[in-house]
Order: structure tokens, then C-alpha cells, then sequence
């Protein structure tokens, strides 16, 4: 398993550099002149999830059932976040819903979470085999 320590540095990582883009995207309008900015920024999203939720259930091994759980917690922060932005969007400032936007985000949130179980799988056969 990844030390708590490395991952929590990972995590940190992960989450500084998607306050620092969406810090610049909002400022510079990356998200309306750069039509992959959303999709990048989704996937950051649901890789530093699943790490988050590797950590919190100090998962030690990569088995079907934590699979199952990165993905799944994934899916629900990421439904969760989809639920915010359609109030704020569509009931506070009146923009219209964009249910194709919706189901990409979505998608591209567990994308993020496959990545994070591939990264961290990678990370155990690493460590397993002392490399």
C-alpha cells in the first residue's frame, strides 16, 4: 500500500493544481474559449475522488469490491456536483439545462476514477515488487 503520507501529498497536489486551473479558467474564460477545459477538469476531478476515497477507507489492495467502491463513490460526488451545478445554473441563473453537458461530465468523472484505480494498482505492484 502507498504511504498515508505520499498520498496525502498526492492528494494536495491533485487538488492544488485544479484550484489553480479553475482559478486561471475563470479569470482567462477557459471554459467558454477551451471546449476540452470541462472534460480535463473532470477527469482531475474524479481521479483526486477516488485517491480521496482510497485514503479515507485505507484501501490496501486493488479486489472487485474497492473497485466497485472507488467507482461508485466516484459516481456519487460527481451526480452530487452535477445536482449543485443544475441549481445554481439553471434555477439561480436561469441558463438553460444541457443534459448531454451533464451525462459527459458524468462520464468523465469516473474516467477519472479508472485512472485513479489504475494508478494506485500500479502503485501496490510497484511496492509488491520492491521496485
Amino acid at each position: 500500500m502507498m504511504d498515508r503520507k505520499k498520498l496525502f501529498l498526492r492528494l494536495a497536489f491533485v487538488i492544488f493544481l485544479v484550484f489553480f486551473m479553475n482559478f486561471f479558467a475563470g479569470k482567462f474564460y477557459w471554459y467558454y474559449t477551451i471546449w476540452y477545459f470541462d472534460i480535463v477538469m473532470h477527469i482531475l476531478g474524479g481521479f483526486f475522488v477516488g485517491l480521496l476515497i482510497f485514503g479515507l477507507l485505507n484501501i490496501k489492495d486493488i479486489s472487485f469490491n474497492n473497485i466497485f467502491k472507488i467507482i461508485f463513490g466516484v459516481l456519487m460526488v460527481g451526480i452530487a456536483w452535477e445536482l449543485f451545478e443544475f441549481v445554481f445554473s439553471n434555477i439561480i441563473a436561469q441558463e438553460s439545462f444541457n443534459f448531454l453537458d451533464t451525462i459527459s461530465d458524468v462520464f468523465c468523472d469516473l474516467a477519472g476514477s479508472i485512472l485513479a484505480v489504475i494508478y494506485f494498482s500500479k502503485r501496490i505492484i510497484l511496492k509488491e515488487n520492491n521496485v
